[in-house]
């Protein structure tokens, strides 16, 4: 059997609704892949991978992930701060059987020192920067 999903804290009277949703929890608390795309400052796109075990994701919702390589990504970053990830898990119940994922949209920024990347660092010692993704939507893609 899977493992059981990360579930978020019930929200007070008058707090914001949660970006991010169930579906991305369960998806992160499974074996999966995590993609990352950003384009260039000349509108070229690329990609880069991770896998779900290495995410991190705050109180606030910011989403941490591990860098070593990331060298297109950080370079794209610093000309075009908007980023795409998508997050899967074949292990998961989906719309139409088991597998799904999620698309997310936001900013992202990269750090080599500081709170953040002391937390990632300690749970991914190979991590020399990490990524700091600010989802601003989440959408169910399968």
């Amino acid at each position: 059997m899977g493992r059981l999903a990360v579930r978020q804290p019930a929200l007070s009277k008058g707090e914001n609704m949660s970006v991010l949703n169930e579906v991305f929890y369960d998806c992160i608390a499974h074996d999966g892949m995590v993609a990352v795309a950003t384009a260039s400052a000349e509108g070229i796109p690329h990609m880069a991978n991770t896998w779900n075990k290495y995410l991190i994701v705050t109180d606030d919702e910011k989403i941490l992930i591990p860098c070593f390589g990331f060298i297109q990504t950080e370079k794209n970053n610093r000309a075009q701060p908007h980023v795409e990830i998508t997050v899967g898990s074949p292990e998961v119940q989906g719309k139409m059987g088991m597998g799904t994922g999620c698309l997310l949209v936001g900013t992202a920024a990269f750090y080599k020192e500081g709170p953040l990347f002391d937390q990632m660092k300690s749970k991914c010692d190979f991590a020399n920067r990490v990524l700091v993704f600010t989802p601003e939507s989440c959408k169910q893609t399968i």
